[in-house]
């Protein structure tokens, strides 16, 4: 019979990444196709939240993840029908931990070609309006709202 962690971990992180002035970064996926994110991933079993975001930044972009801040804000949604598969057997929701981190300036970026086919820095209104999850687009918003650069009126 097959243990939990047979499956997926029903766990992940988004990780916004950006610069003071509020530029982020997007990334395209393989597939599907047109579908604009943060960094994303999921927990590996016996790996924590933090770990799990620092690994994620590097594997997607290159980056290395010193700065990394856990926004301390959780949130829990329906896997879909179509990725149950990968989770064990009754697992239909994904609880998700929010992390953001802070680069001086635009950096270059090393794409995972697995995942990703393209990226973009946008300005966050931009951001806002591209991304596709509900979460990730709640992410950026909280950003928006928190960072002094809103607040000066910087982009």
């Amino acid at each position: 019979m097959p243990e939990p962690r047979d499956f997926k971990r029903p766990e992940s992180v988004l990780v916004v990444i950006h610069t003071r002035a509020l530029e982020c970064l997007l990334l395209e996926r393989v597939e599907p196709r047109e579908l604009w994110q943060s960094v994303t991933g999921s927990l590996r079993w016996g790996e924590t939240a933090q770990e799990c975001a620092a690994r994620e930044v590097y594997e997607e972009t290159g980056l290395a993840a010193s700065g990394l801040r856990d926004a301390a804000v959780r949130h829990t949604f329906p896997i879909a029908l179509a990725w149950r598969s990968r989770y064990a057997p009754g697992t239909e929701h994904n609880l998700e931990h929010l992390w953001y981190l802070e680069l001086p300036s635009i950096a270059a970026v090393r794409l995972a070609p697995r995942e990703h086919v393209a990226f973009e820095w946008l300005a966050i209104d931009a951001a806002i309006a591209k991304v596709w999850s509900w979460t990730n687009r709640e992410a950026l918003e909280r950003l928006a709202r928190s960072s002094p650069a809103a607040a000066s009126g910087a982009s």
